[in-house]
């Protein structure tokens, strides 16, 4: 499991998600608006679908949904973002990669490179960390509710890549491509998942102390908190006797 399926893990015990779904709800609305501009019809819009299924796997209500399609497709009015992607480096030379919607590039970019800075973290050129990783779909599901082998057969046998048990997470792993599908394969088969998206995963990861660890989850939990970040990934692979500091 990567570094940060298993930091989302951690957050997700703790009922940190749950404390933010108000701010995860803000950033699936700006996903599914962009989306929605190649148009409103998941069926011939791939990106739009894999977007409305993220949202659904959140509990995102149905109307928040179809006015994000709206709002997108500019039957509520237009509405501008752009989509930015900054590289850099974390404590302990991390690979880090922030992914933003924004509508104002300039506060982006003065509110990442700040965070990171501050934080021990700095900024790299475009390219310098994103041939590190691929982008796959990952879904997870709780191993107290299913097994292993029950979560792998249905998995592969509906064109998922991988499937990977520990801490008590079972995480499938697809192509972007085969997000959507088989997601939407596995709901029908029954299976609710505890968490899906389209992620950057690490094809090799960098194991750091427990000191250092700390420090580069802080960066990541600082971005996560600005409104115009979507998404990090880092190939941080947290170490055996991780300890969280408080």
């Amino acid at each position: 499991m990567s570094g940060h399926s298993k930091w989302a893990t951690i957050k997700h015990k703790k009922g940190i998600a749950d404390a933010k779904r108000g701010q995860k709800f803000t950033k699936l609305i700006k996903e599914i608006t962009v989306a929605a501009k190649d148009g409103a019809d998941p069926d011939s819009n791939a990106r739009l679908r894999t977007a409305i299924l993220k949202a659904k796997a959140e509990n995102m209500p149905k109307d928040n949904i179809d006015r994000a399609i709206k709002k997108g497709s500019g039957e509520l009015g237009n509405a501008t973002f752009y989509e930015l992607t900054y590289e850099g480096y974390a404590p302990g030379g991390v690979a880090i990669i922030i992914d933003t919607l924004t509508d104002n590039k300039n506060r982006t970019a003065a509110d990442v490179r700040s965070t990171l800075t501050k934080l021990g973290g700095s900024l790299g050129a475009t390219g310098c960390v994103s041939y590190m990783f691929q982008t796959k779909g990952v879904i997870t599901y709780d191993a107290e509710k299913y097994t292993e082998d029950q979560v792998l057969e249905a998995a592969l046998e509906n064109g998922a890549d991988d499937v990977t048990n520990e801490d008590g997470v079972i995480e499938v792993t697809t192509s972007a491509g085969d997000f959507a599908q088989v997601l939407e394969a596995m709901q029908k088969a029954g299976f609710e998942q505890d968490s899906a998206d389209v992620q950057r995963v690490a094809d090799q990861t960098v194991t750091l102390d427990n000191e250092k660890a700390n420090k580069v989850l802080k960066i990541v939990s600082r971005l996560e908190d600005l409104d115009d970040v979507q998404q990090v990934s880092t190939n941080l692979e947290l170490p055996e006797d991780f300890q969280e500091e408080e």
